[in-house]
């Protein structure tokens, strides 16, 4: 098969095994006609969906259950659409980066605006939640650009841990008002805290590359050196 990112993938998380199966199982029934960018639309409109149910939970908090069914929306297109392509054999590498991380991007900002709007009095956590999310989007990719591999977990936490975790916080809001800034504030803290990790974590790798290249060039001069003495 033609190479992809998602060969390129190092999942970690907990659900891994899980989710692979449940991937393939589902690539493999999915109906000619529906397409890659087909998926990543879906997604993104599972996270609308998600969007609208907090914008209503705010006066009926049963609402909130369609932002639990707008986060399997979105887990759906956004897990299914790179990997369909390459089942079928015709992943589009550098398109398929470039729209999956938009599209992520896109889906975060919709869903954070959501709670920002729920939590008015409180809409730094969200902004902030965002931020931190954000920011880990942006360590994937510079550790794909440094390592050649691309991971989007933090540890044994991945997107779908995630979407798992917002759902069990929008169903407990149901029963216990309130209780969504308590946790959702807990999650943001995991998160920032990962990021500082992830940070430290990538800046020895850059360093240790940095290092290796310095020695290939030092190898090739001296190399070059003894070539032009005994020519």
């Amino acid at each position: 098969m033609p190479a992809s990112i998602q060969s390129e993938r190092r999942r970690q998380n907990f659900l891994m095994t899980f989710e692979a199966h449940t991937v393939a199982w589902l690539c493999s029934r999915m109906p000619c006609w529906v397409t890659s960018n087909h998926l990543t639309a879906l997604g993104i409109a599972g996270a609308g969906l998600v969007f609208i149910a907090l914008l209503l939970g705010r006066g009926e908090r049963w609402w909130l259950l369609a932002g639990i069914v707008g986060l399997a929306i979105h887990w759906f297109g956004d897990s299914l659409d790179g990997r369909l392509a390459y089942y079928r054999g015709k992943p589009r590498k550098w398109y398929g980066f470039v729209l999956d991380v938009m599209a992520d991007w896109i889906s975060l900002c919709l869903m954070s605006a959501g709670f920002a709007v729920y939590f008015a009095r409180y809409k730094f956590v969200p902004i902030i939640f965002m931020a931190a999310y954000g920011a880990g989007m942006l360590i994937a990719a510079t550790r794909y650009k440094i390592t050649g591999h691309y991971r989007i977990d933090s540890g044994k936490f991945g997107p779908t841990e995630m979407r798992l975790v917002i759902a069990m916080i929008l169903l407990l809001e149901i029963f216990i008002p309130q209780s969504a800034i308590i946790f959702g504030s807990l999650a943001t803290l995991m998160m920032l805290a990962s990021d500082v990790i992830e940070f430290r974590r990538l800046l020895r790798i850059a360093d240790r590359r940095d290092r290796a290249e310095k020695n290939e060039q030092r190898q090739r001069s001296t190399a070059k050196k003894s070539f032009v003495l005994f020519s």
